[in-house]
């Protein structure tokens, strides 16, 4: 039985990236997976990474939980919209505070190199956009997948990180919005 993180990075409960998770978990649990959510927007912690890594600071009970959740998956899925081309900054900051060395990753002793500790996990990130997904692609090169999914994720082990946009968001229709959500459940299904 495969076993799922859903990680919901939108700080807004009444948003559509809600509904987006909804329809990916209820499809994944009808197809027999498991299904934990870590729904930042309600976690309790600070996201400032206040002493940069010169200093540790202890985790709070809520980041603690959010990493149990995330070591016992086997498959991650990241949920979030695209603001100014990045990640919202709570889910910056979850990332700043919980992937850290010695827990997603590891440096070598004397060594350029690291060991990805998040090795065997698999990833999908699934963002919405007031744009289509081509053209985030081509004409801003795509930021905010680059960064969690290189430099955060594939940077940790986790891989392959599939990727789907969902958009145009802004003013579009319930028919619209439906059909994407329609989508998000045959995705879910998918993870059995």
């Amino acid at each position: 039985m495969k076993k799922i993180a859903i990680i919901n990075a939108h700080p807004n409960q009444d948003s559509f990236n809600f509904g987006v998770a909804a329809a990916y978990k209820e499809a994944a649990e009808e197809s027999g997976a498991e299904v934990e959510e870590i729904i930042i927007r309600d976690l309790d912690f600070n996201p400032n990474l206040q002493f940069g890594y010169q200093k540790r600071m202890e985790l709070e009970p809520d980041l603690l939980n959010a990493w149990e959740i995330i070591q016992w998956a086997d498959h991650l899925v990241w949920i979030h919209p695209v603001w100014w081309g990045g990640l919202p900054a709570i889910s910056k900051g979850f990332i700043d505070r919980l992937f850290l060395p010695g827990m997603a990753y590891k440096f070598r002793e004397n060594s350029v190199w690291w060991d990805k500790l998040l090795k065997g996990k698999t990833g999908h990130i699934i963002t919405t956009l007031d744009q289509p997904g081509w053209y985030y692609r081509l004409f801003f090169g795509r930021p905010s997948v680059n960064q969690l999914k290189k430099s955060t994720l594939e940077y940790c082990g986790v891989k392959p990180v599939k990727v789907t946009y969902l958009g145009i968001i802004r003013d579009s229709s319930d028919e619209h919005r439906a059909k994407l959500l329609k989508k998000v459940s045959q995705l879910g299904w998918k993870q059995k």
